[in-house]
This record gives C-alpha cells, structure tokens and sequence, in this order.
C-alpha cells in the first residue's frame, strides 16, 4: 500500500500540469495554422498593403512586413464564444516593433497594428482579412 502511494505521487503532479495546461494549448492552437489573406490600411484609408498574416507553431508572421525585416514573433490568443482575441508582437532592427492585436469571427480577422519606435506609439495602421485555407 505504502507503494502504491508512492507511486500514485509520482504521477498526480504530471497528471494535474498536464490538465491545466491543456486549455492554454487549446486555445492558442485556435489559430495555428490559419492563414488570412487582407490589407494593411492607414487609419481612414480604403486602400493599403496587400499582406498575409501567418499563425503557426505559436508564432506569427506578417508578409508586407517581410521587406522591412520584420521577423515572426509569439502570439497570445484567447477564445470566447465564437471569437478569438489575439494578440503579438514583431520586431525589426531597424525600424522598431509593431504591436498586433486583433479578433478572428469565423473567416474573418480584423485588427490594428501598432508602431513602437525608441518605446513611444509612432503610428497605427488597421487589418481586415479573411482566411485563405
């Protein structure tokens, strides 16, 4: 009996982190792999960017962002009924960062990206796309 409780222990901690971990995961791959295709526009504009905004493995990516060296960065997502919140952030070494943030409603993403330059906002552009796949 005294082994069996020694053992029963050694697996409950693993049990327990691996239950509560499983809905971080669950809602972050709410939209790995999803691709959605739009335009980056300036606020009040009707045209823009064309770009294609890329969330895999926990990473995500903005194409139009692509030419000014702007890498992937981590995202963050959280589901509530039928819409996904997300949120990330890339960075360029010579341009800056740029805050992501945005909603998902079935195929469609809309969203703002914000430009961070020496810390300070320096600009915000909106997103509207629809998913691709």
């Amino acid at each position: 009996m005294i082994i069996v409780s020694h053992i029963r222990g050694l697996f409950t901690p693993h049990l327990c982190l691996a239950v509560a971990t499983a809905p971080a995961r669950a809602q972050m791959s709410a939209l790995d792999g999803r691709n959605f295709e739009g335009v980056v526009l300036e606020r009040g504009k009707r045209s823009g960017d064309a770009d294609t905004l890329i969330f895999n493995d926990g990473r995500f990516r903005s194409t139009a962002c692509d030419q000014y060296g702007y890498s992937d960065g981590a995202y963050t997502a959280s589901v509530s009924g039928d819409t996904i919140a997300f949120e990330a952030e890339t960075e360029s070494p010579k341009y800056g960062k740029l805050l992501w943030k945005g909603v998902v409603r079935g195929r469609k993403l809309d969203g703002t990206m914000t430009m961070v330059r020496d810390g300070k906002a320096a600009g915000e552009k909106w997103v509207v796309a629809g998913e691709t796949n």
